[in-house]
C-alpha cells in the first residue's frame, strides 16, 4: 500500500528514513553523472556534517546539499539534458523563461511527489530533491565584496520572489517591501540576472578565496582559502564512497562552530513545512489536487 504523507509527523521514523532513501537514490545518479563527465562536488551543510558524525545522514535531517565550484555548476547546467536520464531525473534552475523561486539548483526526481507550503501555488516540478550549490571567487578588496555581497543580496531576493521563512522580523518586513516596490516580473527577473553576473564576476581557481553567495546570510559573509577546496577526499556516506572538500574543517567551523556536537533536542526535526507527500508516485498526479489546487492537469 502507498504511503501518503500530509505533514513531516505523518512520516515517523520509517518514513522519514524512506524520504532519505530516495534523496540518497538522487545523490548517487549526480554523482555518477558527475564522474562521467569530470565535474566537481563536495557535500555540503548539514550533509557534510552528517558524513563526518553519522557516517550518513543526520537521523533527522529530510534532505541533501551539495556544492559544486562556479565553472562546474555552469557546465552541468548546459549538459544535464544531453547526458542524464531527463525521464527520472530534471535540472531545474530559474531563468528568465521559468522562475523556480529557489535560488540554488536542483536534482529531481519526477516520479515521486513532495509538495512543500512554499510550492503549493508554483507550476514546478513537485519530486523529492537535491539541491545543488554554486561557489564562486571572493574579491581581496573590501569595497569590492561589499558591493558582491549587495549584488547576493539583491539575487536572493528577487529569485526566489517570495518572502523568507524562518527569518527575523526585520528581514521578513524590509523583503516585503522591496517585493511591494518592485511587482514587475520582468523588472524582478532583470534584477536578478544582472545582480547574478554582477556577483559572480570573480573567478573561482582566480582568487585567493571563495565563498557562498547563496544560502543562508551566515554563510554568505564567510570566504575560505581557495586551497582548502582545491581537492577532495572521499568520505562515507550510507555506504557509498562521496566527496568532501579537503578543507572541511575549517569550513565547517566557520560556519557551524562545534559541528561534531549534537544539537539541543528541540532542534532535532525535519525543516520542511510539507503539504503532500508520496515516494511512489509522480508529482503531476497531483495537479489541482494538492498544488495548484483547481487547475486540471494540461
Amino acid at each position: 500500500m502507498t504511503q501518503e504523507y500530509f505533514s513531516m509527523n505523518d512520516l515517523g521514523e520509517g518514513g522519514l528514513r524512506n524520504l532519505q532513501k530516495k534523496c540518497l537514490e538522487i545523490l548517487v545518479y549526480f554523482k555518477k553523472i558527475c564522474d562521467e563527465n569530470k565535474l566537481t562536488f563536495y557535500l555540503a551543510g548539514g550533509t557534510a556534517i552528517g558524513a563526518l558524525r553519522h557516517k550518513g545522514f543526520i537521523p533527522w535531517d529530510d534532505d541533501i546539499d551539495v556544492f559544486m565550484p562556479r565553472p562546474d555548476y555552469e557546465k552541468l547546467t548546459r549538459i544535464w539534458t544531453e547526458v542524464a536520464d531527463t525521464s527520472r531525473y530534471v535540472f531545474i534552475r530559474s531563468s528568465r523563461n521559468v522562475n523556480y523561486h529557489h535560488h540554488a539548483a536542483s536534482i529531481v526526481d519526477v516520479n515521486t511527489t513532495w509538495i512543500e507550503e512554499r510550492n503549493e501555488n508554483n507550476d514546478v516540478p513537485q519530486g523529492v530533491m537535491i539541491d545543488v550549490i554554486p561557489l564562486d571567487g571572493c574579491p581581496d578588496s573590501n569595497f569590492r565584496r561589499f558591493f558582491q555581497l549587495y549584488n547576493a543580496l539583491k539575487f536572493a531576493v528577487f529569485n526566489v520572489q517570495r518572502l523568507p521563512e524562518n527569518k527575523n522580523k526585520k528581514i521578513y518586513c524590509a523583503t516585503k517591501i522591496v517585493l511591494g516596490i518592485f511587482r514587475s516580473k520582468w523588472i524582478r527577473d532583470t534584477i536578478w540576472i544582472s545582480s547574478e553576473k554582477r556577483m559572480t564576476r570573480y573567478g573561482f581557481y582566480s582568487n585567493k578565496n571563495i565563498t557562498e553567495l547563496i544560502g543562508e546570510l551566515y554563510g554568505m559573509v564567510e570566504k575560505h582559502p581557495l586551497e582548502d577546496f582545491a581537492t577532495t577526499i572521499e568520505v562515507d556516506f550510507e555506504g557509498y564512497k562521496m566527496p568532501l572538500m579537503k578543507g572541511y574543517d575549517a569550513y565547517l567551523k566557520s560556519v557551524f562552530g562545534d559541528y561534531m556536537q549534537l544539537p539541543p533536542l528541540e532542534k532535532r526535526v525535519p525543516k520542511t513545512h510539507l503539504v503532500y507527500g508520496n515516494l511512489k508516485q509522480p508529482y503531476k498526479k497531483y495537479r489541482g489536487i494538492y498544488y495548484l489546487k483547481g487547475i486540471e492537469e494540461k
